[in-house]
């Protein structure tokens, strides 16, 4: 089974975890341009659960949130990088703006974001907490992101 899943996948997996007692931790983000502060986040997440379930965002919904510009990968081959990763169990694309409809799918023990977020200003924080879910927010890895990748890229010519 490929670790690139569809919605309908995501469901029947995540009915069969909810009877197992397993936690499932899931987060989601562009990835854009993946790089160290993505892989040391994944990690950390996945160390706090039984599996990590990545939400990615559509290309579509990357060029809603970021503009017309972005994203620099395609949604296809930004999943396959990131299920190439061992710490990453399943990736599911989204199209929407929030990952809501994801979270309804997954249905997350644990939903992790990184960075400079408090809980309660995370837009998904609510249905989370209302399916029964936790949120954390993880330790931004300084100095490592995908905007300061690009200027640095454009800087050189």
């Amino acid at each position: 089974m490929t670790k690139i899943v569809t919605r309908s996948e995501m469901e029947r997996l995540a009915a069969s975890w909810a009877e197992d007692g397993s936690t499932t931790v899931f987060t989601n983000g562009c990835f854009d341009l993946l790089h160290v502060g993505h892989t040391r986040y994944l990690q950390a997440a996945r160390a706090l659960g039984d599996r990590l379930v990545l939400g990615l965002n559509s290309d579509a919904s990357v060029q809603g949130l970021k503009g017309p510009s972005r994203p620099i990968l395609p949604q296809d081959e930004r999943a396959e990088l990131l299920a190439a990763l061992e710490c990453v169990d399943h990736v599911l694309i989204f199209d929407e703006a929030t990952a809501d409809e994801a979270i309804k799918a997954v249905r997350p023990t644990l939903y992790v974001k990184g960075g400079d977020y408090q809980p309660d200003a995370i837009p998904e924080t609510p249905l989370v907490r209302a399916l029964g879910g936790e949120v954390r927010v993880l330790p931004f890895v300084e100095g490592r992101s995908t905007t300061s990748l690009v200027a640095r890229i454009k800087s050189l010519g």
